[in-house]
């Protein structure tokens, strides 16, 4: 996983690349005629049911674009809302609160979308041992944020980006001629450039989670696009020598099933790729 000090440049690399785009050399509509002291106050209102998700990233986003405007929070990051409610009020310049409106109502907007559906499948995991994780399959350049609405949803990190993680999957195996040379290659890898990386190795049948297991310091095991029966066997196989994660398009409808089967993580691309945004706006009262 990366660090917080990462982490904060993910997110305040976000903010400029989205002041970036959307202000450029400036808001013209709003310079043109509105009173560069005027001031307002706009109210964040909820028009669909859900997670909300982004309320501190928003603050993030109104300190960058003016230092001067006020954030008074009313219900937090993670909350269950309904249609009508409140979320926050901001105050200060009328000029600041537009220029950053849009790039807070498109962040959050798509974070409560993620944050509720991770949260689906939280609940439905309630009672099994396994947690949902998250993936790479997340929208370009927006990564962080995307990656936090799946926390808010009660959801797991999975590894962050390519460098965080040792994760073979079925090109790397393949390219490197099998399981057994594909481990002991990434083995003398970390070892000759003094890397401390987890390993994480996907397995396309139990044939392969035998070869895995000859192998030792194998942080997790993916058990990938197995149906139930077979991922029953692979849990009782691998019987706790490392983790285990099932993947490969896990449903809502599916998901408990596969949890029940054992397995210690359910990773889904669908919480961050497959979502619509969820009905936010920001008005001035």
């Amino acid at each position: 996983m990366i660090s917080k000090e990462q982490m904060s440049i993910e997110l305040q690399g976000i903010i400029k690349n989205g002041i970036r785009e959307d202000i450029g050399e400036g808001d013209h509509s709003s310079l043109a005629c509105i009173p560069k002291d005027a001031k307002g106050k706009a109210k964040l209102l909820v028009k669909e049911n859900g997670i909300i998700a982004g309320v501190e990233f928003a603050k993030m986003i109104f300190r960058e674009v003016d230092p001067d405007l006020k954030v008074e929070t009313f219900i937090d990051d993670g909350t269950l809302v309904n249609e009508g409610d409140i979320v926050f009020f901001v105050t200060g310049s009328s000029q600041s609160i537009l220029k950053a409106e849009r790039l807070v109502l498109n962040a959050m907007q798509r974070m409560s979308a993620i944050a509720t559906k991770t949260k689906k499948f939280v609940d439905l995991l309630k009672g099994t041992r396994t947690k949902i994780l998250d993936t790479r399959k997340t929208t370009p350049g927006i990564r962080a944020i995307e990656k936090w609405a799946v926390k808010i949803g009660g959801g797991v990190n999975h590894r962050f980006a390519l460098y965080d993680m040792i994760m073979l999957k079925d090109n790397h195996i393949d390219f490197a001629g099998g399981v057994h040379r594909a481990i002991k290659k990434t083995k003398n890898y970390l070892k000759e450039n003094n890397l401390d990386l987890k390993i994480i190795v996907e397995a396309r049948s139990l044939e392969e989670i035998e070869s895995i297991l000859d192998h030792d310091g194998i942080h997790r095991i993916l058990i990938d696009n197995f149906n139930y029966e077979d991922t029953e066997k692979a849990v009782k196989l691998i019987a706790g020598q490392c983790e285990t994660e099932s993947s490969g398009g896990i449903t809502l409808q599916t998901a408990r099933k596969y949890a029940e089967c054992g397995v210690d993580y359910i990773s889904s691309g669908a919480i961050t790729h497959s979502i619509s945004n969820m009905d936010l706006s920001l008005k001035a009262i």
